[in-house]
């Protein structure tokens, strides 16, 4: 599976798309077309955490005061579904491997993968 979960208005996710050879990866645009429980759990079956795959630099995150709470992974999970923003991205999927978040470790290991 070839596949990319980003947000066309978050200028990192428009410059690693550009960074990246993305030929033959299906896009899927997150605030368009929101995250489904089966893709999550696709994710989560990959990274073993939906902790993993959430973004805690959300504002969301802080103006929920979630730092403040003991979230469990089914907390996680719930808010992955039912806000687009709580998505740590882009999130990339090459061949049974994910690729979550932005940090630069995370999009030169892609980038050797993919080749």
């Amino acid at each position: 599976m070839k596949k990319v979960y980003f947000l066309q208005t978050c200028d990192t996710c428009r410059r690693i798309l550009k960074e990246v050879n993305t030929d033959g990866f299906e896009r899927q645009e997150i605030k368009a077309n929101n995250i489904t429980t089966t893709q999550l759990e696709e994710m989560y079956a990959l990274s073993g955490s939906y902790e993993a795959l959430f973004n805690k630099r959300a504002k969301l995150y802080k103006a929920m005061d979630l730092k403040n709470q003991d979230l469990s992974e089914t907390d996680y999970r719930q808010f992955l579904l039912d806000e687009y923003t709580f998505l740590k991205r882009p999130v990339f999927i090459f061949d049974e491997e994910i690729f979550i978040g932005n940090s630069k470790k995370v999009i030169e290991k892609l980038k050797e993968k993919i080749g």
